[in-house]
Formats: C-alpha cells, structure tokens, sequence
C-alpha cells in the first residue's frame, strides 16, 4: 500500500522522541511536524536526517483505514497504547 497523497496522519498523530531538523526535541503527539509540507508530504522523506521512528511506519490498510481521520484515529490509538 502507498500513502495517501495528502494525507500527513503518521506526521501530526504520533509523538516522535528523536531529533528532527527544526524539532530538536522531536515533537509531541497530535504536534504537526515542522518536516511536513503544505501538501502534507514529508520534506525529509529518504534522506539521513529522518528520524528512525518515520522510517518504520508503513502504510497499511489498518492504519490508514479508508480517510485521514480514520487514519488519525488509529493513530492516536496506538500513541494512547503504547504511552509509558
């Protein structure tokens, strides 16, 4: 499955602890990252700089469900399960 084409869920919903150019301290949950275009794609996609974490999402039928708000439900689901 490919991502959604303006979409951005998996770059707003989770939190992400590691760096991120322009977000040193990584970003909270539900935080939109300061990597993520006005066309809601990942400026720093493929390139060293982006943080392990995003790398490791892919895109699936479960997570990004039929739209971005179901997508960002999931989301916040799994951030909600996994908090310490």
């Amino acid at each position: 499955m490919q991502c959604r084409a303006g979409c951005g869920a998996c770059c707003i919903a989770p939190s992400i602890t590691s760096p991120i150019p322009g977000m040193p301290n990584g970003k909270p949950a539900g935080v939109r990252c300061v990597q993520l275009a006005d066309d809601n794609r990942c400026l720093i996609f493929g390139k060293p700089e982006r943080p392990g974490f995003c790398g490791s999402l892919r895109p699936s039928a479960e997570m990004c469900g039929n739209d971005r708000q179901q997508a960002m439900l999931w989301l916040d689901q799994m951030e909600q399960l996994t908090a310490p």
